[in-house]
């Protein structure tokens, strides 16, 4: 079957451009779709339902065609199954073809089922010879491909891959015209006697193909930004949880060696406790814990300090029941503490005491940690917000405390230091409550989790 109509031709051309666009940027906001067609490795369960995507909006416009003899537009069954093998291979594209014949195939189009199989075969095989880079970058902009063609040919002469998977496109959709042509009632495509007219549908047929491909493609795109991104912040935070564990460990050591000539008991026991907190350290910690796993790890710490002041340092909890479960950036109370004991307790003869507290405020996670101490000297920064300024003496610990936050949470989460100079500092940490599955993947703020 061809129309002989060359108005009806043309607007069925213009037509079917919409159509491809239309379907394919439908497709792309499926979250079910993305994941299926970007998957790396797919399965032949999600093959099988990564053609189902693809395929039933098609089947129904095959069928619409049959139905609505002038909505010529409506039938994609070739450049659909053209990118089946390109993007599947020629044995799923040929499971493609064939379910998109089945519609033409009841009509009495017994030639659509051969001719897709075709078509899934050819397209599949140029796929086994090409990368994937090479497909996804193939562009509908046919004037571009071949001026870049012409330019890296006069440089350096070789076969280009696109150039050739667009002569592809149009030297198999000129065939299945001239099928057409000879057996009208035994297989469909648009054909024309006029020879601009079927020079139009050979050149429209690689940028129908072309477009879903290009719409993909920017999904594809931004799915590796992601990716990056997700790996970026994963190395951050990575260097930021390293940057802490020399450093604690330099404090800790330089306790044991005071202690070593004087007290070789005591200084035995803080070696076993520096011990647990290594074998802990050693262990792959992800980003996020339980508070209750983080307070856990800081008794460890609490426990050397403890054994160093003895009666000089007390420790007080308070600790609301609820707040336990409710993951924490992992290793953030640490540090704090001991900005606590070092500038604000150990500069006092008389010692004094370090206060943990958490609870829930308005849907938010509060964590204190506050000191007797002798607070910030007059004149240094009162409060401070993630982005403001850090506690001046404070060293590498409060500043990466502060830098983990910002990562992690963003605007979401504060951090504010108050202190009065003679009484003490308090620094308060408040953040946005997430369950310890919302933030699995560690790339991912607890902010956007808790949304």
């Amino acid at each position: 079957m061809y129309a002989s109509d060359s108005k009806l031709i043309l607007i069925s051309l213009l037509v079917e451009l919409g159509v491809a666009a239309a379907l394919a940027s439908s497709l792309a906001r499926s979250n079910r779709f993305k994941r299926l067609l970007l998957m790396v490795d797919r399965g032949p369960k999600q093959t099988l339902q990564l053609i189902a995507w693809i395929c039933t909006p098609m089947m129904l416009g095959v069928l619409v065609r049959v139905r609505v003899r002038d909505f010529l537009a409506a039938d994609l069954s070739f450049e659909v199954t053209a990118i089946l093998g390109l993007l599947l291979g020629p044995w799923w594209g040929m499971l493609g073809g064939v379910i998109l014949a089945l519609p033409a195939l009841k009509h009495g189009e017994y030639f659509s089922v051969g001719v897709n199989l075709i078509v899934a075969i050819i397209f599949g095989a140029y796929r086994r010879f090409t990368s994937e880079d090479e497909i996804w970058l193939f562009t509908p902009l046919i004037d571009l491909s071949i001026y870049r063609w012409v330019m890296r040919t006069v440089t350096r002469p070789h076969l280009d891959g696109q150039i050739f998977l667009l002569v592809l496109i149009s030297l198999t959709q000129f065939g299945t015209s001239l099928l057409s042509h000879f057996y009208p009632h035994r297989y469909f495509e648009l054909y024309s006697n006029t020879w601009y007219v079927e020079l139009l549908i050979c050149a429209c047929a690689p940028v129908v193909v072309g477009i879903p491909l290009k719409i993909w493609n920017a999904v594809r795109v931004e799915k590796k930004l992601e990716e990056q991104s997700r790996l970026l912040l994963e190395a951050r935070l990575d260097a930021l949880q390293r940057q802490i564990n020399p450093h604690f460990l330099f404090n800790t050591l330089n306790s044991i060696a005071s202690l070593v000539r004087s007290r070789p008991d005591l200084a035995r026991e803080m070696i076993v406790k520096l011990a647990n907190i290594l074998r802990a350290l050693l262990r792959d910690r992800d980003a996020f814990v339980p508070l209750e796993e983080e307070l856990a790890f800081t008794d460890d710490y609490l426990d050397i300090e403890v054994v160093r002041f003895g009666s000089k340092l007390k420790v007080v909890k308070e600790i609301a029941e609820d707040t336990l479960p409710v993951v924490v950036p992992s290793m953030v109370l640490q540090p704090l503490i001991e900005n606590s004991i070092k500038h604000g307790l150990e500069p006092r003869i008389s010692g004094g005491t370090v206060t943990l507290r958490s609870r829930i405020v308005d849907g938010m996670l509060m964590l204190e940690v506050e000191d007797d101490g002798v607070g910030i000297e007059p004149g240094g920064p009162t409060t401070s917000a993630v982005s403001g300024v850090v506690r001046e003496g404070s060293g590498i610990g409060m500043k990466n405390v502060k830098e983990r936050m910002q990562v992690l949470y963003g605007d979401a989460a504060q951090v504010e230091l108050v202190s009065r100079p003679g009484r003490g500092t308090r620094v308060r940490l408040t953040m946005p409550i997430a369950e310890v599955a919302d933030s699995a993947w560690f790339g991912r703020p607890a902010a956007e989790a808790a949304r």
